[in-house]
């Protein structure tokens, strides 16, 4: 039975690993929904709906409305605001909410309350001043300290403080920092799963190798040692407040090497694809979890680094219906299958167009396209002779036309003005709406 799931907001990094996570699914048809700003959601998902943010006036309903004209089942959020802000009027929402409880969620997304909760539990950062604890007071500062916002996520207004002048500048343009320590040693994430029932079932710490806007764009598991000990902090985690499904916690090395709690957050993280490609489809067990089913996590023993980096996707006006491929350093390249370009190949067998291959191969063509595996993958095969234009052979009428020699691709285009391609051009035409 397929299931119907909104993927809330759909544009930010958190929502492209649950879309990388339940794309492929198929129990799982997917939705995106996010407010009217400039954001990644449109060129992943075909299904995406504009909504007011969490933050406006009667966000609701306009949600619920997009909740019940697409029949959706559940909605993950992937966003912190997000996460309590649906947490909180989960009873007004019209699909079953893939998070912790609400109390939970309270706690998590303020850092002073997670600290104030946690400090007789686990090492956490020493805390000079705050909303939530009393102050300590400047005479007691040793600097340099570390700055950051109670409420907030990733890296934004997060500073480290030199002196006394810069701390009292930051608080008094921010009045919700809080001051604490600075911790200098090595971070990790610990991705997590917990069951109602049963409780925690998953703990993977990684190191935070490298990262950028608070995301940990490389990153590696720890050992089973060090894992141990992160089990017995997210045991403990998971005592104290009722976590369900995917979560995660940060910690990070003091001056002495004493792992310290950064956060606690109850959602997925963008790089939980490390453990992701492992076996455990965090997404899709929360989605099993929230459903009482009864989960069983298995995870491929190999060693793992993710590094993570920009993508580009594309929107253009270009509309085909046949493509025309040369295959000499276009299809094969370097000796090698252009995967890139079958990719899109078989794109197009998806969506009904003919695909004609046009060369002029000096090989047996028929042992060739047999020997790397692509003899039916065309329509129609024409093949030239040496000296013959490749524009008197193309039907211009909803075409275009791929091919690494530029004298060719200049002459169809001067000939017929239908979009011309090489290899580098192609990853224009890669559609990943789902």
């Amino acid at each position: 039975m397929i299931k119907n799931v909104l993927i809330f907001p759909g544009g930010t990094e958190i929502a492209m690993e649950v879309w990388s996570s339940l794309r492929d699914c198929k129990d799982i048809a997917l939705f995106s929904a996010s407010s009217a700003i400039s954001n990644h959601a449109p060129y992943v998902f075909a299904n995406h709906f504009i909504v007011p943010d969490v933050h406006s006036k009667n966000w609701i309903e306009p949600l619920n409305e997009v909740i019940s004209k697409n029949n959706i089942d559940f909605v993950i959020p992937c966003h912190d605001d997000v996460v309590l802000a649906l947490a909180v009027n989960s009873n007004e929402l019209n699909a079953r909410i893939v998070s912790s409880p609400v109390a939970t969620c309270r706690i998590c997304r303020s850092k002073s309350k997670t600290y104030k909760t946690f400090r007789e539990l686990l090492p956490v950062p020493e805390l000079y001043i705050s909303q939530d604890l009393s102050d300590i007071g400047f005479e007691m500062i040793k600097f340099p300290l570390f700055v950051k916002p109670d409420v907030g996520q990733g890296s934004q207004g997060a500073n480290i403080v030199p002196d006394q002048e810069t701390l009292k500048a930051l608080i008094k343009a921010n009045s919700d920092l809080i001051v604490l320590e600075y911790l200098p040693g090595k971070e990790y994430t610990i991705d997590c799963f917990s069951d109602l029932k049963r409780g925690l079932l998953f703990c993977g710490g990684r190191e935070r190798i490298r990262t950028r806007a608070g995301i940990s764009m490389h990153s590696k598991p720890v050992d089973a040692v060090l894992n141990q000990t992160f089990r017995e902090y997210a045991t403990i985690i998971s005592k104290c407040i009722d976590l369900r499904g995917a979560w995660f916690f940060q910690v990070k090395e003091d001056k002495n090497g004493v792992l310290k709690l950064l956060e606690i957050a109850p959602r997925i993280s963008g790089t939980m694809a490390t453990h992701r490609v492992q076996g455990i489809n965090f997404p899709l067990l929360s989605i099993y979890e929230s459903e009482l089913v009864k989960i069983e996590i298995s995870q491929n023993n190999f060693d793992i680094e993710i590094d993570r980096a920009l993508i580009n996707r594309y929107r253009h006006n270009i509309t085909f219906d046949k493509v025309y491929v040369d295959l000499d350093d276009t299809l094969i390249l370097k000796n090698k299958v252009n995967t890139k370009l079958v990719q899109f190949l078989y794109q197009c067998v998806n969506k009904t167009c003919k695909i004609v291959l046009i060369t002029k191969t000096v090989n047996d063509l028929s042992t060739y396209l047999k020997k790397w595996r692509l003899e039916s993958l065309f329509d129609e095969i024409l093949l030239l002779n040496k000296g013959e234009s490749k524009a008197d052979y193309i039907d211009p009428e909803n075409s275009i036309f791929i091919d690494d020699s530029f004298s060719e691709r200049k002459e169809v285009s001067k000939r017929y003005g239908i979009p011309t391609f090489d290899c580098s051009m192609v990853e224009l035409l890669l559609d990943d709406k789902i």
